[in-house]
């Protein structure tokens, strides 16, 4: 279940999407989630879906990688059904019982939420799967620097270091599991409460292999000299191209082809 995690994971790969320039992506982004968040009809869906589906063909990052990442998710889509179903009031009633009560507008909702949950989690795991940490640091740092957010270039680096050892960290989860079921542990029979206690032999050593983690990577840090942003030059200078604007532009009129139809 850890490793069908995606976040945080760089695919190698030369797909357009690959070459765009990382604050294209946030940018695209973070239209596409506006677009995502305002539609409220199925024709808006209609257009948000194959434009989704046209993105990860373009990233060139196999739609089974991509689909294993939504996996440990099921939980959260199941909730969000849910919740929807029995929480929303208005409507006509399909079915009743007692205080349960499932109606049209609630069904639809509840579709329409898990939908869009689907499509944010691919295409922001596109965005760390088409993105190197690097990249990644420099495009939110300019970002934020452009937004006058003060103490850009830290942010932007705790944020990237925090992506970065995901996979890591999913990594050493593994590894302390197998050791300690080698050595008799359960972690799967039992009520919840007894889960839960299963699970101190899992977190405890994890917490102390992050903060040596932690410790190995600041003394790293302060031995090349790191200092924080002031002053600071990069081996790759960020630069716009003809496709970033072409990203733009597609973007743009997706998102307003979605706001027409909401």
């Amino acid at each position: 279940m850890l490793k069908d995690i995606t976040l945080g994971q760089y695919y190698p790969g030369s797909s357009v999407l690959h070459e765009l320039d990382p604050r294209t992506k946030l940018i695209c982004l973070f239209m596409y989630m506006v677009g995502l968040f305002m539609v409220t009809a199925l024709q808006g869906f209609l257009i948000l879906a194959p434009f989704t589906l046209l993105i990860i063909l373009v990233s060139g990052v196999p739609f089974p990688t991509l689909m294993r990442g939504i996996k440990p998710m099921w939980l959260l889509f199941a909730l969000t059904l849910v919740f929807n179903f029995f929480m929303t009031n208005t409507g006509n009633v399909l079915w009743q019982w007692r205080f349960l009560r499932i109606t049209d507008e609630g069904l639809t909702r509840g579709v329409f939420m898990a939908v869009r949950l689907v499509l944010l989690l691919n295409v922001t795991a596109l965005l760390t799967l088409t993105t190197t940490p690097i990249r990644l640091t420099d495009g939110l740092e300019h970002i934020m620097k452009r937004c006058f957010i003060p103490m850009a270039h830290e942010l932007a680096m705790m944020m990237t270091i925090a992506l970065r050892f995901i996979p890591t960290l999913i990594e050493e989860t593994e590894r302390i599991m197998q050791a300690q079921i080698a050595r008799g542990a359960d972690f799967e029979s039992g009520n919840l409460l007894q889960k839960g206690k299963n699970l101190i032999p899992l977190l405890i050593p994890l917490f102390i292999s992050a903060f040596r983690r932690a410790d190995e990577l600041a003394m790293a840090m302060e031995a090349r000299c790191y200092r924080g942003g002031e002053g600071r030059t990069r081996l790759r200078q960020l630069r716009y191209e003809a496709r970033d604007g072409v990203a733009f532009i597609a973007t743009a009129c997706f998102v307003a082809l979605t706001l027409y139809f909401r």
